[in-house]
């Protein structure tokens, strides 16, 4: 089995951290041990960090924990180098559909704004603002459920959502997961131009390997039993992403790559 990674620090400052954590489930085998992690903040840049791995490998469950939905059995989850906490500003976007499904597009975008405590014009303009910049126009007064909506609509309502109150970082677990093809192409596409707008830190998980060189800045990949960050593999593509880069060699030579060791070595 390969030693997972050491992380070092620099003089950046942190902004994630995970320390020694443990994941036990009724007292059987830690899912997750001795996990650390370590990302560092780059202020007006961003940062777009993608996550691979076989299923049960603990990828879901690292992301509970920087949303602070979930607690390690072991181990400290620090944000900005201090335990977390709800004052964090961070979003998440799941594989299936959140939204309240009575409620209309504009409504569940500005939903965690109304219970902030923001005034119902400024949450209407934000909202707005964030249904334009989605792809949304034209469907802000439809109720939010399959139907009425497609699934990629769906989504970009759980995106919008997630960024109106402008997190710091965003963690999005298979949010294209359930999408045909030719949507999650779409999605693809225009997550990379709102990365672009937002500087956030963003950390994706996914089982596609094209899709995580497409994206990621970074890709990490966990092995598993017990569930630990193996490798780092960084994209060869520029910051700006266009979908005629996945023909480019170095693109397809990253995806060889990754695959190649998943498949041999790192998720084991």
């Amino acid at each position: 089995m390969e030693q997972p990674v050491k992380f070092a620090n620099t003089e950046l400052p942190d902004i994630i951290e995970l320390r020694a954590v443990k994941q036990v489930y009724d007292n059987k085998p830690p899912i997750i041990n001795d996990f650390n992690l370590l990302i560092e903040d780059k202020p007006g840049k961003g940062q777009f960090i993608v996550i691979l791995g076989g299923s049960g490998c603990g990828k879901s469950t690292i992301l509970k924990y920087i949303a602070g939905i979930q607690k390690p059995t072991e181990g400290d989850v620090l944000i900005h180098a201090r335990p977390r906490s709800s004052e964090d500003r961070v979003g998440m976007v799941f594989q299936k559909y959140s939204s309240f499904e009575w409620m209309s597009v504009l409504d569940n975008i500005a939903l965690g704004l109304k219970y902030k405590g923001v005034s119902k014009k400024e949450r209407t303009e934000i909202a707005m603002d964030l249904v334009k910049k989605v792809g949304l126009e034209g469907h802000e007064d439809k109720y939010a459920k399959y139907g009425s909506l497609s699934g990629g609509q769906l989504q970009r309502v759980a995106i919008a959502r997630s960024l109106a109150y402008n997190p710091e970082i965003l963690l999005m677990d298979e949010p294209f997961g359930a999408l045909d093809i030719e949507t999650r192409l779409q999605m693809q596409d225009l997550l990379a131009k709102i990365w672009l707008e937002i500087k956030c830190t963003i950390i994706f998980v996914t089982h596609d390997i094209p899709e995580a060189v497409y994206l990621g800045d970074d890709i990490y990949v966990m092995g598993k039993n017990p569930g630990n960050i193996r490798k780092v593999f960084s994209s060869p593509l520029p910051l700006i992403r266009d979908k005629s880069m996945k023909r480019d060699l170095s693109f397809i030579s990253k995806v060889n790559e990754i695959e190649d060791y998943m498949i041999n070595v790192g998720a084991k």
